[in-house]
């Protein structure tokens, strides 16, 4: 699903909201999951799961062009595991 996908059936769903009420609500659930994760916080969605950030270090990479070693710095990633809901919807469907 994509994002207008997503806002499209939103939308349906709720006939009394117009269009750019319900693309700011989806700005807003997704500016505030960013902004939380950018300070080093955790957004736990019941029943859907949890979002956090994993720490990555500094490596040697290769660059498959050239086959040249360059260096990777360390990083945050973002990392998201799926809840026992989730995951029981995932295996038993």
């Amino acid at each position: 699903m994509i994002r207008s996908e997503l806002l499209n059936s939103l939308a349906k769903d709720n006939p009394d909201l117009r269009a750019e009420e319900v693309e700011q609500v989806v700005d807003i659930f997704f500016e505030e999951i960013a902004q939380r994760l950018s300070e080093g916080g955790r957004v736990e969605l019941r029943g859907f799961g949890a979002f956090s950030t994993r720490e990555r270090e500094a490596r040697k990479g290769r660059n498959p062009r050239t086959g040249e070693t360059v260096d990777v710095p360390a990083k945050r990633v973002p990392y998201f595991k799926p809840g026992k809901d989730m995951r029981r919807r995932l295996n038993d469907a």
